[in-house]
């Protein structure tokens, strides 16, 4: 009788350890969601904070502008929407708070030569691109997106540029793309880069939107800047850029020129170089 009170006694200190340690193990899970949870958050909150502070610092190298009202103008374009559903003219009002400055004869549009064009903008005073505006600037190698039911600015977790249309990072420069070429005046230029066969692409940005915007009473010239590797066979006969000529409004002249991609280079490295001998 007494052995069977002690192994009943066991019994009991087993069942009571076991539910003890089962309590205990889903505390700590229980502890590691919540901690895990806000430490997810914190990251949602401090991208946030970090796209907000480039945002402002970026602008604030151009002078004369209210860059926090800049800021909360451009939030209010994508803040608690889908982020599938914000169409270019959610930015008209960015647009009209920091519009595009024509710089006439100084204008530089560009097509797959991203890499090319700002290394010789950057070195050279000679030409502005539209990432060297305050909006193209502020937002140049940036995400963000909003999500509906939510006052935040998220950097991750957004659709990519090809997910949907209607995305913000896609209807933005869409639609600052849009307002630079409606800037453009006198003689306007644009690097290209040689891709047989299609060195002009209908479906660019350049294409799509930019070239369909140039208006002859402001824009003289359109110089297209061919941009070929040193050992490449091509010349400005390629047939893409007939297309090109003629999506031009009438009344705009038209000129190319092959530049090796070496001579751009080695003009960039020499300031002293008037910028017309570069090609």
């Amino acid at each position: 009788m007494e052995g069977e009170c002690r192994r009943g006694k066991e019994k009991k200190r087993r069942r009571r350890c076991i539910i003890f340690c089962v309590v205990a193990v889903l505390l700590v899970f229980i502890i590691l969601a919540v901690v895990l949870g806000l430490t997810l958050r914190g990251k949602t909150l401090h991208t946030s904070d970090t796209l907000q502070g480039t945002f402002i610092a970026r602008c604030e190298k151009f002078s004369g502008y209210d860059c926090q009202k800049i800021w909360g103008v451009f939030q209010q374009a994508y803040v608690g929407r889908d982020p599938c559903n914000v169409p270019v003219e959610e930015y008209n009002p960015l647009i009209d708070a920091a519009p595009f400055k024509p710089a006439c004869n100084r204008m530089m549009f560009w097509s797959k030569t991203k890499d090319v064009v700002h290394d010789f903008t950057e070195k050279r005073d000679c030409f502005e691109t539209l990432e060297e505006s305050l909006l193209g600037s502020v937002l140049d190698g940036l995400t963000w997106c909003g999500k509906e039911g939510s006052s935040e600015t998220f950097t991750t977790g957004c659709p990519r540029w090809t997910d949907c249309e209607n995305n913000p990072v896609r209807s933005f420069w869409n639609r600052a793309s849009a307002g630079f070429a409606d800037a453009a005046c006198g003689d306007v230029s644009a690097m290209l880069k040689w891709i047989h066969p299609n060195t002009f692409s209908p479906a660019s940005i350049f294409g799509s939107i930019e070239v369909k915007r140039f208006n002859s009473t402001r824009v003289k010239s359109l110089n297209i800047v061919l941009v070929t590797q040193d050992n490449d066979v091509t010349n400005c006969t390629n047939p893409s850029l007939n297309d090109l000529q003629k999506e031009l409004d009438t009344g705009i002249k038209y000129n190319c020129k092959e530049v090796a991609i070496s001579q751009i280079q080695e003009c960039s490295s020499h300031p002293e170089k008037p910028c017309g001998a570069c090609w």
